[in-house]
């Protein structure tokens, strides 16, 4: 785990900045992310019938939206070439798993773009849904992996994980 003291979005004096990454050189970079949205059987039952359209399909196409804009909502993100962009939901025991991906050729990783795409997926099922069920609860948004850069490479539950 990173140390306070080597946390980089920080200046000397503690200020928040974007870190430099210019001298770095461009490498592949990819990352995966996950959420679960927790829905009620009943919510389940009604997903195809739902009147705003499949709110799987939505919840997919704004994930992809959003990792191509995660340098516009999180202030210290760099914004990237993102060569590949990917989400997929699928109904599982209990609600709906999301999983996101993303991919580029640049000095720096597509951990938050990977991680944005599922967080917003999520969010969108929830707003396609919430008129059934305010209950709903979003959980588990995650990293599960990532390659390429200095840090090297990380995956949940195996090495590095």
């Amino acid at each position: 785990m990173t140390e306070p003291s080597q946390l980089l979005h920080f200046d000397e004096a503690g200020q928040a900045r974007m870190v430099d990454v210019s001298a770095k050189p461009p490498t592949r970079r990819a990352a995966s992310a996950s959420a679960f949205v927790e829905l009620s059987a009943a919510v389940l039952a009604a997903l195809p019938q739902n009147p705003k359209g499949d709110p799987l399909q939505v919840a997919r196409i704004a994930g992809i939206q959003a990792a191509k804009r995660t340098a516009e909502l999180i202030p210290m993100c760099h914004p990237l070439p993102l060569t590949h962009v990917d989400v997929q939901a699928e109904v599982v025991e209990g609600g709906v798993r999301i999983a996101a991906a993303a991919a580029t050729t640049a000095p720096t990783g597509v951990e938050m773009e990977a991680l944005t795409a599922a967080a917003v997926a999520a969010l969108t099922l929830y707003d396609m849904t919430k008129a059934l069920d305010k209950g709903i609860v979003i959980r588990e948004i995650r990293l599960e992996s990532k390659s390429g850069g200095k840090s090297g490479d990380f995956r949940r539950g195996g090495m590095g994980g």
